[in-house]
């Protein structure tokens, strides 16, 4: 069964099996720096859903995803294609050298929140079994140009583990955000910006 959500002029689409749309991406969506031009890379973009979000917001951006699910490869791809976008996805490891050094103006992830061994899992889609953070982290900092960005979306209880992993990579953190479902919650959700190479000194957003 194909599930289908529209995204402003956009519309998005996902058979069983991929991982379907989810607050974390509407947020990370939003929170992202993006201008018109930009290289845009989605790590492990799934069913496309950040490419097409950012492309709602900024003009003839150049777009990038890499997913080394092969289904959800080729959902990114048909979600592209039916919205009439240009881009390329690539099914492959992010950990490879798939891409040259320095391409992205921006690149984005939604990864995997549960480190393996931690007794807490949201599925396969969100333990770290095939990419941990240090992982990731090192391949958005090999990807993104000098003064580029890396926009990501975590569990709050991993904010350490997240600012050391972008420090570690050359990747200065600069907005943070904690997000929650209400007033009367805890936070649930952090989103971070980071700048390769910049000076240190981030600013925490409302």
């Amino acid at each position: 069964m194909r599930k289908t959500e529209y995204l402003g002029p956009y519309a998005l689409s996902w058979p069983e099996g991929v991982f379907p749309l989810g607050g974390d991406a509407l947020a990370l969506g939003e929170f992202a720096s993006v201008r018109p031009g930009w290289r845009v890379c989605d790590l492990g973009t799934g069913s496309g859903v950040l490419l097409l979000l950012l492309a709602r917001r900024a003009e003839g951006l150049a777009l990038t995803g890499v997913e080394i699910d092969p289904l959800s490869a080729r959902t990114a791809r048909e979600n592209l294609e039916a919205n009439g976008l240009a881009g390329e996805v690539l099914c492959t490891d992010l950990r490879t050298d798939a891409l040259p050094a320095g391409r992205f103006d921006l690149a984005v992830s939604n990864p995997p929140y549960f480190p393996v061994g931690s007794g807490r899992s949201g599925g396969p889609a969100r333990s770290e079994e095939r990419c941990v953070l240090a992982e990731l982290c090192a391949a958005a900092g090999r990807l993104v140009k000098n003064g580029g960005r890396f926009a990501l979306c975590h569990r709050p209880e991993r904010l350490v583990d997240v600012l050391c992993a972008l420090r570690d990579n050359n990747l200065e953190p600069k907005r943070l955000k904690l997000a929650a479902h209400g007033p009367e919650y805890p936070p649930s959700l952090l989103l971070v910006e980071a700048v390769k190479q910049g000076k240190p000194g981030v600013k925490i957003e409302q």
